[in-house]
């Protein structure tokens, strides 16, 4: 090794930053005979925080460590995973002097860590670390039920989570979010919201494609959330997206649109709210399908006996709202449906075109109101209106990109090689 000091020409290239946060080389060697020679052994060129004897084991709660013993040559890159494949998140000094982990250890875990160096002429060296975490003491577990169940949905269904304990730090949300996986195919931009301390939505920037497939996952299993709470175990989710169905009402003009993948393949004259009970502007998704529900006034807060009372037998309903809103067959205002808005707040049609929107439609198809005098769909709390904030709020909604609209996922996040000292 040439500890002689000197400047030198580094290879340009970054280093994407794979789930969790692994690095991996955007670049190859190039032309630069040494970068291709066999790597040389590291071992004396640096010191890690880690034990090396056999049967020691790695506080999880403690960071990583990589350093270079001197100042001569510097670590390219460091990668840490366990055995089940999850990766550490880490940064590396500008001039390569050192490595630290950024994100927890899981307990009772395996850990590989591959630290790659150079030498003063530019030598690869290479050095492969292992050791084992010791075991929770103590510790809460974090229950995670994801939703919906499995199964096929519309373009407009948010992905769950259901904490069975309050996340309120920042910080501590950021660990459990980095924990939570949302795959694709094809794949698209998301991003999570924190609904409340122990409810997380996730959904894409735009709506789900047709017929994609989606995949829900923990990482979280062993992994230190504070110091009284860890992970546990998360049964994984499933589901398939269907076609592009969306349903556009005008309150306005009395018509209902039916949109599949793009295509108008049908308009039904209908009626909504009246004043008093103008039906919600925005975005909703379905819900559920009741064949019948009996629909009394009371619930939704009139009074009995009153002039707008009512308690009617209602079929082929299509649930919005968790408040009681629906699309359904309404026969006893037929004479108003495309004409006049005379309901309680749902959109009424016939018999026979409830029927029909009841059997094209499934939970999580998009039911959308404009041009109503009602107010505004609610965001959460009555159904899904997640899809009436714009991307960037909902960004702002997760704790780990700080509302910068950026993506919320750590292996779209890039950073720079460091440059020669």
């Amino acid at each position: 090794m040439n500890h002689t000091a000197r400047t030198r020409t580094v290879v340009s290239c970054t280093l994407v930053v794979a789930a969790l946060g692994a690095g991996v080389t955007g670049c190859g060697a190039g032309g630069n005979a040494a970068l291709a020679t066999k790597p040389y052994d590291a071992a004396g060129q640096i010191s890690f925080t880690g034990p090396t004897e056999a049967g020691k084991r790695v506080d999880p709660d403690k960071p990583l460590e990589v350093t270079l013993k001197s100042d001569e040559g510097r670590i390219t890159d460091v990668t840490a995973r366990d055995a089940t494949g999850r990766y550490v998140t880490g940064e590396l000094a500008a001039d390569g002097g050192r490595w630290h982990s950024t994100s927890p250890l899981a307990a009772n875990a395996h850990y590989t860590v591959q630290v790659s160096t150079e030498d003063d002429d530019g030598a690869p060296g290479r050095k492969v670390l292992t050791f084992d975490t010791t075991k929770t003491t103590g510790k809460k577990t974090l229950g995670v039920t994801f939703g919906p169940e499995a199964g096929e949905y519309g373009v407009g269904q948010p992905i769950t989570v259901q904490l069975d304990q309050e996340i309120k730090d920042k910080a501590q949300r950021a660990v459990v979010e980095r924990g939570l996986r949302v795959t694709s195919v094809p794949a698209v931009q998301g991003s999570w919201y924190w609904v409340g301390d122990k409810e997380l939505h996730y959904r894409p920037k735009e709506y789900w494609p047709a017929h994609a497939t989606v995949q829900v996952h923990s990482d979280l299993d062993g992994i230190k959330i504070n110091d009284k709470l860890s992970g546990g175990t998360t049964k994984d989710l499933k589901i398939t997206i269907g076609d592009r169905v969306e349903a556009i009402t005008d309150a306005a003009t009395h018509q209902l649109t039916f949109y599949k993948n793009g295509q108008v393949i049908n308009q039904i004259p209908v009626t909504t709210g009246k004043p008093g009970f103008e039906t919600r502007n925005g975005v909703k998704v379905v819900l559920e399908k009741q064949y019948f529900v009996r629909m009394r006034g009371t619930t939704v807060g009139i009074a009995e006996g009153s002039s707008d009372s009512y308690d009617l037998p209602v079929y082929y309903a299509t649930r919005v709202t968790w408040s009681g809103e629906y699309v359904h067959a309404a026969p006893w205002s037929v004479g108003s449906q495309g004409y006049a808005n005379v309901s309680h707040g749902c959109t009424g049609m016939s018999t026979s075109n409830a029927e029909w929107f009841f059997d094209h439609v499934r939970p999580g198809d998009v039911v959308k109101v404009v041009n109503s005098n009602g107010h505004a769909m609610e965001d959460f709390g009555n159904g899904f209106g997640d899809w009436n904030l714009d991307w960037k709020k909902w960004s702002a909604g997760s704790a780990l990109n700080g509302g910068s609209g950026a993506p919320a996922n750590p292996q779209d996040s890039v950073r720079l090689r460091p440059a020669a000292a």
